[in-house]
């Protein structure tokens, strides 16, 4: 199980040439990338694109690489147009002012798009050190997002067994109820009709009544949904794990929505448990439900 929150950062250095990767993420329904990079590297986004949807399902998840060069090689060319176009603008403007005051070349060196700076930057040459860079940091991301999932795994599965001990004692209650809703009908049998009782219309009219106001049907599925909540989320916890710098086929599909699903499954039961049964002690036992699966959904909301 892994959180989608997380933060890593990595930087390294090659012949004069420092790369740095950052990567951070919070919660989200859905896969959100943003990729920052500076310009010249933007026909590096889509690999880096596909790279990190290979390795996470979910999160919204900021990436910024950097690049910086010691000693980068760079062209100046001057535009002598626009050098003669400025000059003579400020001609003109002195003669207006009535100054005799000729432009310098310092002042004309300053103005926008006198001097044209193009650094000269190959991308395939920076593409094996950013590779490095970004799988070591997506790595460490992946480890500190795991860490942080053992944790809400440990909560979450602390609230499944106050629901599985929930639904122990709402289970020893099942015959009780059954039993009720018996005698029940057939007071009011033996109170309408005396000593002629119809022993197939009781057993006819239990029938229905059982299956109106029974609990076995919900604490069957409730303890299946109980079984497959912990078996996705044991299931899962053994496939995790980092993929390494190279591509993958993707991840698994998300431990979260299939959770999310379940624990949906589970409120179901619970509602309806809660809903056809006024004993107390189901009652109680049904609100310790309740509040046990809240927290698990309020935990679901950041797994990946």
């Amino acid at each position: 199980m892994k959180s989608m929150t997380g933060y890593a950062y990595r930087e390294l250095s090659k012949d004069g040439v420092t790369v740095s990767a950052e990567i951070k993420s919070y919660n989200s329904r859905f896969l959100d990338l943003s990729i920052h990079l500076s310009p010249w590297l933007s026909s590096l986004e889509p690999e880096i694109r596909k790279y990190i949807n290979s390795r996470f399902a979910r999160g919204k998840i900021d990436i910024y690489i950097k690049v910086k060069e010691e000693n980068p090689s760079f062209t100046v060319t001057v535009n002598k147009n626009a050098a003669l176009s400025y000059s003579h603008g400020i001609d003109d403007l002195a003669k207006s002012l009535g100054l005799n005051e000729k432009p310098g070349l310092g002042l004309l060196l300053g103005l926008e798009g006198v001097l044209e700076i193009e650094t000269n930057r190959d991308t395939e040459k920076f593409r094996p050190l950013i590779d490095k860079v970004l799988a070591e940091a997506s790595d460490h991301f992946d480890l500190e997002r795991s860490r942080e999932g053992e944790h809400t795994r440990e909560d979450i599965i602390s609230h499944i067994k106050i629901l599985e001990e929930s639904l122990k004692i709402v289970s020893s209650h099942g015959p009780e109820i059954e039993a009720g809703i018996k005698e029940n009908l057939r007071s009011r049998f033996s109170e309408l009709l005396g000593d002629k009782i119809d022993e197939n219309r009781i057993l006819a009219e239990t029938a229905v009544l059982l299956m109106k106001f029974s609990i076995s049907e919900e604490i069957s599925r409730l303890s299946s949904h109980l079984k497959e909540f912990l078996k996705e989320m044991e299931g899962k916890a053994g496939r995790d794990g980092s993929q390494g710098g190279s591509l993958g086929s993707g991840p698994s599909t998300s431990l979260g929505k299939k959770l999310d699903f379940l624990s949906q499954e589970i409120n179901r039961e619970i509602n309806t448990i809660g809903s056809k049964t006024p004993v107390l002690e189901v009652s109680l036992a049904v609100v310790e439900m309740k509040n046990a699966l809240e927290n698990i959904r309020e935990q679901l909301r950041n797994v990946e």
